[in-house]
């Protein structure tokens, strides 16, 4: 016996309470872009993919149409910055309604660097960065997928393993649950895939 939840039936804001409660955890793209006059924005989206690794390609979601968005479509350019559970309380409030002509860098007190591809700056205390440049938009309902074509991923030496990759344990990132829960860096287990054919 289960309980049946029929979009048709439901307001679409329950059923946005419902989805992000059933589809966990989510990781965080926290993208940074600039505005046609210059402005630099970051914002949290807790709808973050990888859509293609050849060409690489990363999609984040707007649900609705946000300055991130706007900023995107102006420039064609932006960083997406890990979120990790150090910068926890900072990016929390990057998903506040700051005005258009508001920073957050400067709102929350975040410093921001230039990026190595693209204008919009990166976020200093973040380990990691993807930079991309716009590959399409595509709208579905009331959202917007953003996709972007990687144009460098950028890690500070200390998060990187003896590998070479982005040690997953030192990046330690955040992603959201659903209501107002956060996901911590979570226990790591290691096996091996079985063949393919």
């Amino acid at each position: 016996m289960r309980t049946h939840f029929d979009p048709q039936t439901m307001d679409a804001g329950d059923y946005y309470k419902l989805l992000t409660t059933s589809v966990v955890p989510r990781p965080i793209a926290w993208v940074s872009t600039v505005s046609a006059d210059g402005v630099p924005n970051l914002a949290p989206y807790s709808f973050f993919s990888v859509s293609s690794s050849a060409p690489a390609v990363v999609q984040f979601t707007s649900v609705g149409r946000k300055d991130s968005l706007r900023n995107i479509e102006e420039t064609g350019e932006f960083v997406v910055n890990l979120a990790t559970e150090s910068l926890f309380e900072q990016i929390n409030q990057t998903s506040a309604n700051y005005d258009a002509s508001v920073s957050e860098y400067t709102a929350v007190d975040l410093e921001s660097e230039p990026s190595e591809t693209v204008r919009p700056p990166r976020v200093v205390a973040s380990p990691l960065s993807i930079e991309a440049t716009l590959h399409q938009v595509v709208e579905v309902g009331n959202s917007f997928v953003v996709m972007g074509a990687v144009t460098m991923i950028t890690v500070r030496p200390e998060f990187l393993a003896e590998d070479g990759l982005p040690d997953f344990g030192a990046l330690a990132p955040l992603s959201r649950l659903g209501r107002d829960e956060w996901g911590m860096p979570p226990a790591v287990r290691r096996i091996q895939p079985p063949d393919r054919p």
